[in-house]
């Protein structure tokens, strides 16, 4: 009897905790995707081969995708993601 009422007093506490979970699991997966980096990187190019952008502008941006994919691959290293 005792175990159905901590279950039951408990029962918010753990909630919060799987949501918190959940929530911190989905952040990760959406700070390391390399896919979006990538598709930055192709947009980029596409840009600056249509003139919409300088070469500079193109340099400048490139240089912070590339900088946000090698803390991607050093997140996941380190954590022994992937």
């Amino acid at each position: 009897m005792a175990l159905i009422v901590d279950d039951i007093l408990l029962a918010p506490c753990k909630l919060v905790y799987w949501m918190g979970k959940k929530l911190y699991e989905r952040g990760e997966e959406e700070l390391t995707d390399e896919s979006v980096v990538r598709h930055g990187l192709l947009e980029l190019q596409m840009r600056f081969e249509l003139d919409e952008i300088s070469e500079e502008e193109y340099r400048d941006q490139e240089d912070a995708l590339m900088r946000r994919l090698e803390q991607i691959k050093q997140y996941k290293e380190e954590r022994g993601l992937d």
